[in-house]
């Protein structure tokens, strides 16, 4: 049985950071304002993952066909675990359950699209598997506002904790006034 800190509290040294599909062509069909938000939050996530050692695994669905990874976020992807897939759920990638085992963190913080495709079935299957899933909600999205609703009431009633990505950060930074606070705190401002 997991206690509220477990799976409510997140802290960076049990944290993973993941990724999901953030690549060209699929950003081409997305409500651009909206993108804009995603790609920001996830920035600020993945600057702070850097800092504070919060390993990051990120996914590309059908790279051939989707293109890469975003390239305002690429830069910012030295040293992820990067996963091409097939699936749909990140789960089915054998080396994405690699990465997920190897680390050892239970905390899986999510980011990315579709909310209600791949968001939502690595969302399931994470949960299934024992992980304390935290879902980000303004880093994630679909092309329809009524499906990301949708996907995100879903993961709730599932057990997924909804969150924000100032949340996530300072639940990561956990006190004020260290070099990382000062640094990561501009962040938001």
């Amino acid at each position: 049985m997991s206690t509220i800190r477990e799976r409510f509290l997140l802290a960076a040294e049990e944290s993973l950071l993941v990724v999901i599909d953030v690549q060209e062509r699929l950003c081409q069909a997305m409500d651009q304002q909206v993108l804009g938000q995603l790609t920001a939050n996830t920035a600020i996530l993945l600057e702070a993952a850097q800092e504070l050692q919060v390993p990051v695994a990120v996914t590309e669905q059908y790279t051939k066909g989707l293109g890469p990874s975003l390239p305002e976020l690429q830069a910012r992807l030295s040293g992820a675990g990067l996963h091409e897939k097939m699936t749909f759920s990140c789960c089915g990638s054998p080396d994405f359950v690699e990465q997920l085992r190897a680390g050892g963190r239970r905390q899986i913080v999510i980011t990315g699209m579709e909310t209600h495709v791949c968001v939502l079935q690595t969302v399931l299957e994470l949960l299934d598997a024992g992980y304390h899933v935290q879902v980000v909600r303004d880093a994630v999205m679909s092309r329809a506002r009524r499906n990301w609703e949708t996907a995100l009431e879903e993961m709730r009633q599932a057990g997924a904790v909804i969150t924000c990505t100032e949340s996530v950060l300072f639940q990561w930074l956990r006190v004020a006034g260290t070099e990382p606070f000062k640094k990561l705190s501009k962040l938001v401002r």
